[in-house]
């Protein structure tokens, strides 16, 4: 299958224009999904819904994986490397953490747009690497893809262990919040956030190419906003909330 530059531009730019647009909706008002939930609203529960949303991202890479033809062996480890790197984030999120999380019902309208988001992206980031991208036979011994990896990994580690923190604080069937301790949570409050987008941009930085950066930039301009608002709420909810913590960035913000 040839290149769609055109296309590939098209969403690339999408992500990052849409990422804006999101960013500043979410400074107006706090996205309706977990604690944020209308109780009046119609909503499909938490495992489903997280099953439904994230595997297209994991399915539509796989599916043009499979149909690839293996032209140069370099150049199709290294696709297939940075592919499975993508595939990896989305396998844990729709076949393990689905599978897991005790969270709120989500909204059927948050539903199908995550998972049309995810479709889009899945392909947009399986179609570029596999048809779009070009590695030389030097490529696994640079030392800028070797940083990106190593980050990549760092924040998955991050993101997976701060879901189990979340995860492990209620009971099954119970709803109350308590204050999560440990891990980055010592840190931030919104450390699985945090973990996700030091993740996407470890992947950034080992593509380098307009679509994992624009990618790693919405990813921002979601999850921010988002992270701001869990730690007012915690704020609100607990007196003896740390003070230290802070919402998104160690140290900063």
């Amino acid at each position: 299958m040839d290149c769609l530059d055109s296309l590939v531009s098209f969403l690339s730019w999408a992500l990052i224009l849409g990422g804006l647009a999101f960013m500043v909706h979410q400074t107006r008002t706090r996205s309706p999904y977990g604690r944020y939930v209308d109780p009046s609203c119609r909503c499909c529960s938490a495992r489903i819904s997280w099953f439904l949303q994230e595997v297209p991202a994991f399915i539509l890479p796989l599916m043009m994986m499979m149909e690839e033809n293996q032209e140069s062996q370099d150049t199709w480890i290294g696709r297939t490397v940075l592919v499975w790197t993508f595939m990896l984030h989305y396998f844990q999120r729709s076949l393990i953490f689905s599978f897991l999380t005790r969270g709120h019902p989500v909204p059927l309208k948050i539903v199908v747009s995550a998972a049309i988001f995810c479709s889009l992206n899945g392909f947009l980031q399986g179609h570029f690497l596999l048809h779009c991208s070009h590695f030389d036979d030097t490529w696994m011994t640079k030392i800028r893809m070797t940083t990106g990896f190593l980050i990549f990994l760092l924040g998955l580690t991050i993101n997976i262990h701060s879901d189990q923190i979340l995860i492990h604080l209620r009971k099954p069937g119970e709803v109350i919040y308590r204050i999560p301790k440990g891990g980055m949570f010592e840190y931030v409050s919104a450390a699985n956030f945090f973990g996700e987008m030091v993740e996407w941009f470890g992947y950034a930085i080992v593509v380098w190419d307009l679509p994992a950066f624009a990618f790693a930039f919405f990813t921002v301009c979601s999850l921010g906003p988002r992270a701001v608002h869990h730690h007012r709420d915690y704020q609100r909810r607990f007196k003896d909330y740390p003070p230290s913590r802070k919402a998104l960035i160690p140290f900063i913000l």
